[in-house]
């Protein structure tokens, strides 16, 4: 299993085909305040925020809609959603990590289920 900590990096979002991977900007939330405070009193993210560990994220509180990708320990995706704010998404059993975006955002990137992603930290969250 990967080691991060909170900081800035990168996500590169690797479609069916394979083929040149879509690089997004990357918030990293892994430890327990980073990853409860996550998108709460924002009204906007560029790039995607990854919380590690996770399995399952709520939108309470939240101003936005948000995408929402499970991640399994392999950095394969098992499921998307989106969820406007004020919901309980309900926790995924094989999801180890969590990625939130703007809602349509995943889709633009083609994060979808059977997606690989990599994770690349930045200098400042090392």
């Amino acid at each position: 299993m990967a080691l991060w900590r909170d900081g800035i990096g990168e996500l590169a979002v690797r479609g069916d085909g394979g083929g040149t991977p879509v690089r997004v900007p990357l918030e990293i939330a892994t430890s327990y305040r980073a990853r409860t405070k996550g998108l709460l009193g924002r009204d906007s993210l560029d790039g995607a925020l990854l919380l590690s560990p996770a399995n399952s994220v709520h939108t309470f509180r939240m101003r936005m809609p948000i995408d929402v990708a499970y991640l399994d320990r392999r950095l394969t995706v098992i499921a998307v959603r989106t969820m406007p704010p004020g919901r309980l998404g309900l926790p995924r059993v094989r999801a180890r990590h969590v990625i939130e975006a703007e809602a349509g955002a995943m889709e633009g990137w083609g994060l979808r289920v059977g997606a690989r992603v990599e994770v690349e930290q930045g200098q400042e969250g090392r």
